[in-house]
């Protein structure tokens, strides 16, 4: 990874491009984020760089936090998260990271977390068939039927999909496109959708698979 950011998905909009093309981008609120901490070989065994996004009022920070942004001489922020950069020799604790560390044409990945859905069903959680509902299926057309074998091996196998919690889950979008960057409003638009809700909190960073 060379450089990454935190921002805040805004929402779904298009654009044009020269030719007239609509594009489909989600807007991301991208920084300014501050670099908190600075992690080394010689100190932490790997290089990293912490970097935090969204002021946080100092009467909500608890005393290890507050002692932790009083070291690096820097503001209390709301969401704190770590990149491990190939390079970290030219970012300092202070430095900030702005939305103009990346530009239109670049390829990028997205983190999130996904929308939470609550408890649902195996037809909307595994997209499992319905059952028939023609002669004598009962009132179990969205049932996930039968669960394993008899008296081997006289369990349910780890993993076997069922009903249960779905969505809230970290995810990653690879390779989207990086349409428009607007760095005076802390603004990029990014071709496609991305994980979460409007408002959560994502990190784009450069793609792997570029």
């Amino acid at each position: 990874m060379k450089k990454g950011i935190i921002g805040k998905k805004i929402g779904m909009t298009q654009i044009f491009d020269d030719k007239g093309k609509v594009i489909p981008v989600t807007v991301v609120e991208a920084g300014p984020c501050v670099v908190v901490q600075k992690k080394t070989v010689e100190n932490d065994g790997y290089d990293a760089v912490q970097i935090g996004f969204g002021d946080q009022k100092p009467q909500r920070v608890s005393k290890p936090l507050a002692g932790h942004f009083k070291k690096g001489d820097v503001a209390p922020k709301k969401t704190l998260r770590e990149l491990r950069l190939d390079d970290i020799s030219a970012l300092n604790v202070g430095d900030l990271i702005k939305a103009d560390a990346f530009a239109a044409g670049e390829k990028v990945d997205v983190t999130g977390t996904s929308k939470g859905k609550g408890y649902q069903g195996v037809i909307k959680r595994w997209n499992f068939h319905r059952l028939k509902e023609t002669h004598g299926s009962g009132p179990v057309a969205r049932h996930g039927g039968s669960n394993g074998a008899c008296s081997s091996p006289s369990r349910v196998w780890k993993g076997l999909k069922m009903a249960g919690h779905l969505g809230a889950e970290t995810v990653t979008v690879q390779n989207l496109l990086v349409a428009k960057v607007d760095a005076e409003n802390n603004l990029i638009a990014i071709k496609g959708a991305i994980p979460g809700p409007n408002g959560g909190v994502v990190i784009v960073r450069d793609s792997v698979k570029a």
